[in-house]
């Protein structure tokens, strides 16, 4: 079982970027996913998830009207649109199977929003 993140980078305050979180080794339908960041100095935070099964979503507050949660199951990948990217959005983001409890997680992807 594998998840690999990938899609981070640098960008300005108010632009955009779309992580990929590819699964291997299991179905989307499996598990729901999950997409957390981390921030240096701060405790990990779990900012969106999808149920793969009826596509249900859950966003944090802190994220929710600006970023998007979306899967390609023939691609058995999952999406984490971000837009209006503020700097305080800045932090390693990871991917995981399961969304309470995470069973499986990826490798982070860093994303730096600074002008």
């Amino acid at each position: 079982v594998q998840l690999q993140a990938s899609g981070g980078g640098l960008v300005q305050p108010g632009g955009s970027l779309r992580l990929s979180c590819l699964a291997s080794g299991f179905t989307l339908d499996e598990y729901p996913i999950g997409w957390f960041r981390q921030a240096p100095g701060k405790e990990r935070e779990g900012i969106s998830c999808i149920s793969t099964r009826d596509g249900s979503t859950y966003y944090a507050d802190s994220v929710k009207g600006r970023f998007t949660i979306s899967k390609n199951n023939a691609k058995n990948t999952v999406y984490l649109q971000m837009n209006s990217l503020k700097p305080e959005d800045t932090a390693a983001y990871y991917c995981a199977a399961e969304c309470l409890v995470p069973k499986y997680w990826g490798q982070g992807t860093q994303v730096t929003v600074s002008s």
